[in-house]
């Protein structure tokens, strides 16, 4: 497949020469080029040697400057989306003499394409259009082999992920380790036939709905195994924003940045780089074994990935980092495929985890370990597998609600809840008891839904006061509680703004030894060790109702080098896992953080130095 084209072969006359039909807003067309027979000559490997690039500027005086490619042969493109209907303006900056300076206009008509991914405030998504926004509720899907599996089964997996309601699908440019495909010959030599046809693909994806959420590497060092050099990773960056960022897609750069040899200074290249080519600002932000917040202070990401279930860490980062959270991995839900895989868990255990993680403020992604693909071929078989039913549940659900503007909410008992104050309440029981909700003065509907069904059951007397108290139907699963003013939120669809209400502050951090209502009471010694791990424990030093329920998250940095801190512990006891490379030389001094969030959701920070060795 091919996207619009004409041939720019020779100079055009200014800007009165039109070289591309009218194209709607935000679909892409192309420029193509020609190399001469002298060209080339001179540049036997146009890919390395020629530099391409396109500066277009909007109706409104807009600049959008993106990088051409190489596809093959002589031929070269610039690839563009308009983003606003009207004349757009481009000139051509290139190191091959006779492309230089030229100039030329196109026509851009009004679309039905929605627009752009892009953060809306701290947390939360919206799609832009010019100034319009519309709120995008993320539920990913991971196919990590979509790029290379055959074109029959994909076109079945995106055809199903999108009648089940998933807006994203994740997965990597290049192969996987010890694969036969080959997207790049050698470091300099990209195979332009398998980005054709991933080309094909994205383009097949956005059209049904789906986002690609796209990996430029898997781990253990791939990126930097096939391209050592700067030069060579850059040129690889300038290729695929010169192919992708015309389309709607992520940057997630790597499958997990903490596998690499020096991958916070890695991933600041490459983040720094897509922010510097990528004119359309697409969302960046990289996989991580546990968490990339570790990275959020170097200033290129934003949002932020994590791959991990566990409410303390989730819970925790939401209160303090001001970006949004996408959770990559839940685990993978076996449905009998892949008992093997050591990340496999049952369909109760993902659908715990699912609105457990929603509960945290986080967009949750997907997987089967049958459809995952890897190392592994994808199965079409396990599509409609219970797990993924119960994502469209849960975003069936969600986007009847005003879920832009949810946040976590800590006035409650027996649940784990996020509310828009005064308009919806959504507490999600996992283990099914008494619950209590505190809320503003109104009068509210009340729904006790099946998170395994979506089925509700309504509670006729529905609730008017300022504490609402009950039970769910029976106890045999989990539930989710809705309190809401239906016909308040029907009419704020209607008529209010985007954002009903200021986005509530990021709260500090009480770093005051004295203030917080814990202490350290492990570990025993002042030397930790990477290969024995010691045991860690906090300790509660006021008891009271904000204490009554605490989360705990144990962070460790050595403070002499730049490679940030990582996640070395959760919960209120367990034994620290500290990785070999947290340090370029040992012994070292350990800053260990301890954070602890109360049941107000305040949050608490602790720090005890420690000597760490091998």
């Amino acid at each position: 497949m091919r996207l619009p084209v004409l041939l720019l072969a020779t100079v055009l006359p200014g800007f009165a020469q039109s070289v591309c039909p009218p194209t709607p807003a935000y679909s892409p067309c192309e420029i193509a080029f020609e190399l001469s027979g002298a060209e080339a000559a001179a540049h036997p490997n146009p890919y390395a040697s020629v530099q391409l690039d396109a500066e277009f500027r909007s109706p409104h005086f807009h600049t959008y400057r993106i990088p051409g490619f190489w596809d093959g042969g002589r031929r070269l493109f610039v690839r563009f989306a308009p983003t606003e209907p009207g004349d757009w303006l481009f000139r051509i900056d290139s190191n091959i003499a006779r492309f230089e300076g030229q100039e030329g206009h196109f026509s851009a008509t009004a679309s039905s394409v929605p627009g752009l991914l892009h953060p809306f405030g701290p947390h939360h998504w919206a799609i832009v259009q010019e100034n319009v926004k519309t709120p995008q509720l993320w539920m990913g899907d991971t196919l990590y082999t979509f790029p290379y599996i055959g074109r029959a089964a994909f076109d079945q997996v995106v055809s199903a992920r999108t009648a089940q309601k998933f807006t994203h699908l994740r997965g990597v440019l290049l192969p996987p380790p010890g694969s036969r495909e080959q997207a790049f010959f050698s470091p300099d030599e990209p195979n332009p036939a398998v980005f054709r046809e991933i080309d094909s693909r994205i383009l097949s994806m956005n059209r049904q709905g789906l986002i690609a959420d796209l990996m430029l590497a898997y781990g253990n060092d791939q990126l930097t195994k096939l391209f050592p050099s700067r030069e060579q990773r850059e040129r690889y960056l300038r290729y695929v924003v010169g192919r992708y960022a015309t389309m709607n897609v992520t940057w997630q750069c790597v499958e997990q940045f903490d596998t690499y040899e020096n991958g916070r200074a890695l991933l600041k290249e490459l983040g720094q780089a897509l922010a510097r080519l990528d004119p359309y600002d697409h969302p960046r932000s990289t996989g991580a074994a546990i968490t990339a917040s570790p990275l959020a202070s170097d200033g290129w990401m934003s949002y932020a990935a994590s791959e991990s279930a566990g409410d303390d860490l989730n819970a925790i980062e939401y209160q303090i980092y001001p970006l949004p959270f996408v959770n990559l991995k839940m685990g993978y839900e076996e449905s009998g495929a892949g008992g093997a895989n050591p990340d496999a868990i049952d369909a109760v255990t993902l659908r715990h985890r699912l609105w457990n993680v929603a509960m945290s403020g986080h967009s949750p992604t997907y997987g089967n370990a049958g459809t995952i693909g890897g190392n592994a071929a994808a199965d079409p078989r396990y599509l409609d597998a219970p797990g993924a039913k119960q994502m469209t549940v849960w975003f069936d659900f969600f986007s009847r609600t005003r879920h832009w503007e949810l946040e976590p909410y800590f006035e409650v008992d027996g649940g784990r809840a996020l509310a828009l104050e005064g308009v919806e309440y959504i507490v999600y029981v996992e283990k099914p008891g008494p619950v209590e909700v505190v809320v503003e003065r109104h009068g509210y509907d009340v729904d006790w839904i099946d998170p395994a069904t979506g089925i509700s059951t309504r509670d006729k007397k529905g609730y008017k006061g300022e504490k609402f108290t009950g039970e769910p139907p029976d106890k045999s699963h989990d539930w989710v509680l809705h309190i809401a003013r239906e016909g308040h939120i029907e009419s704020m669809q209607k008529s209010y703004k985007f954002e009903s209400r200021p986005f509530p502050p990021l709260q500090e951090i009480e770093q005051l030894p004295e203030k917080a209502p814990y202490e350290f009471a492990g570990p025993a010694t002042d030397t930790l060790s990477v290969s024995a791990p010691a045991k860690f424990a906090a300790r509660l030093t006021r008891e009271n109702r904000a204490t009554r329920r605490m989360l705990w998250l144990w962070t460790g940095e050595i403070p002499s080098c730049q490679r940030g801190f990582r996640v070395i512990g959760s919960g209120a006891e367990g034994t620290f896992r500290i990785p070999a490379d947290i340090s370029d030389s040992y012994p070292a001094d350990i800053a260990v953080h301890l954070y602890g969030m109360n049941a107000h959701g305040k949050v608490y920070s602790l720090i005890q130095v420690f000597r760490l060795t091998q």
